[in-house]
């Protein structure tokens, strides 16, 4: 090994020796590091619960129910418990084992699919421990934290470990997204079960809510942080949901576009087709550098979910004042927000005909390219299923029924349930996938073939 240069092994091994060192020295100097974990450790995990939501999922055209296993923790003498929309989402039942390892029944408050946050409230008549916020914001690389909860379900679990970088941005971790924050890193375990765990500061306050790992790598896992747990479990308990404003802009950093410090803004990389952007003239290309008269700057990744907030604050119907900058010229256009619609659409099963659909959200009208919100997607086909023998494939985007618009998923599955009733021996389906159109003939009386394809104009293109 070349001299001066320390493996990664060795650098491993140096760590852990340090830490070790640290907490020996602490404790023999009458406790320091060691008991201030132990203490943090005794005061959060008389709120840690352990959950087992029943989870309403559709998988290959088909309802299902199935049993998952997280965590959460309590922030109130009368139960309320902060956890992960992934967790608790989409649950019919939801069973929480306390502290004390007495089983008590919650039920869903509401969840925030955006930041992946969802709140419970357990079915208890008697005041409950519980744990306090801590602020985020301080947190700085290298602090201690622990990590609580019930990985792989096993129930009352502390890991410990450091902040790695208290703002990491992540773009899209999967189907739970998060465009309104970053993300505490941490090497503190965090395993499948960890989910809606409290990830905790040495005073014994919640920093961060612990949500998921990165696959195929040791010891990175990432936390929500507090201060945006506290904001969207509030406005849950209070109101049942949370509310966000939509322009329709999606942005991207300044050194996508310059490399020159001194130029300020945000880049308008893309506009909602009918958002209320588009509807003002917003255009792809624009530097947005100030909203209603208060500056904005993404210079890097990492500033671009504060700006996103900043947007999704805007009170919903009413007018904001956006600054442009549209090459040289300075621009200023009157915006007036819409409600950002659910990041996931509600889904129904069709069992009569063995599919699966879901409302469409404003990213698939985005894709698809369609000229209204109408119409339900194709989320899932049964194999051999009437649905399937007709031709019907997952991301078919059912826009008419028997020559009549579908408006949307609750109106079409009315019209279903009477064509099932009725007994029609055949239904006329016209369906999207991309840029192509074509028909789909339902046959109910069990003989379907494939129907005839009409091709629009253009090539195809994925619809999820």
């Amino acid at each position: 090994m070349i001299r001066g240069i320390v493996s990664p092994r060795r650098w491993a091994l140096l760590g852990v020796t340090a830490l070790a060192a640290v907490l020996s020295g602490c404790v023999t100097t009458g406790g320091g590091a060691q008991s201030a974990v132990l203490r943090a450790k005794e005061r959060v995990a008389p709120a840690l619960v352990h959950i087992r939501p029943v989870k309403e999922v559709f998988a290959r055209g088909e309802r299902q129910e199935v049993s998952v296993i997280g965590s959460g923790f309590i922030i109130s003498p009368d139960g309320y418990v902060v956890t992960n929309e992934h967790v608790a989402g989409e649950s019919e039942m939801v069973k929480c084992v306390l502290s004390d390892k007495s089983q008590v029944d919650a039920e869903v408050v509401g969840t925030d699919p955006y930041t992946d946050l969802a709140v419970l409230k357990l079915h208890v008549d008697h005041p409950l421990p519980h744990v306090a916020f801590g602020t985020s914001a301080e947190l700085e690389a290298g602090n201690m934290v622990l990590a609580l909860g019930s990985p792989h379900g096993l129930a009352r679990s502390v890991s410990l470990g450091i902040v790695s970088v208290p703002d990491r941005y992540l773009e899209d971790m999967g189907p739970q997204r998060a465009p309104y924050n970053n993300w505490i890193q941490t090497d503190a375990a965090i395993n499948p079960g960890n989910s809606g765990g409290p990830l905790v500061n040495l005073r014994g306050e919640v920093v961060g809510v612990n949500a998921r790992v990165l696959r195929g790598a040791e010891n990175v896992g990432f936390a929500i942080p507090a201060d945006v747990a506290r904001e969207v479990s509030d406005e849950i308990i209070a109101t049942g949901r949370v509310q966000r404003g939509r322009v329709g802009l999606k942005l991207q950093e300044m050194m996508a576009r310059t490399d020159d410090p001194s130029q300020r803004g945000v880049v308008i990389a893309g506009v909602e087709p009918l958002s209320p952007a588009a509807q003002a003239d917003i255009r792809p290309g624009d530097l947005l550098v100030a909203v209603n008269g208060e500056e904005v700057n993404a210079r890097f990744e990492e500033d671009l979910p504060a700006v996103r907030k900043l947007m999704a604050d805007l009170p919903v119907g009413e007018e904001a004042l956006l600054t442009l900058l549209r090459g040289a010229e300075r621009v200023l256009l009157h915006v007036v927000t819409d409600e950002q619609s659910e990041l996931k659409g509600d889904q129904l099963e069709f069992a009569a005909w063995a599919f699966t659909a879901s409302e469409l959200t404003p990213e698939v009208v985005q894709r698809a390219r369609l000229e209204s919100p109408n119409g339900v997607l194709v989320s899932g086909v049964q194999p051999g299923g009437t649905a399937a023998q007709a031709g019907l494939r997952p991301g078919d985007i059912i826009l008419e029924v028997d020559e009549a618009p579908v408006e949307n998923l609750s109106q079409f599955s009315r019209t279903c349930d009477a064509l099932v009733e009725s007994g029609k021996a055949r239904v006329l389906l016209y369906v999207k996938q991309g840029a192509l159109t074509r028909f789909v003939l339902v046959k109910q009386d069990g003989a379907n073939a494939a129907g005839d394809t009409h091709s629009g104009e253009g090539g195809p293109s994925d619809v999820e």
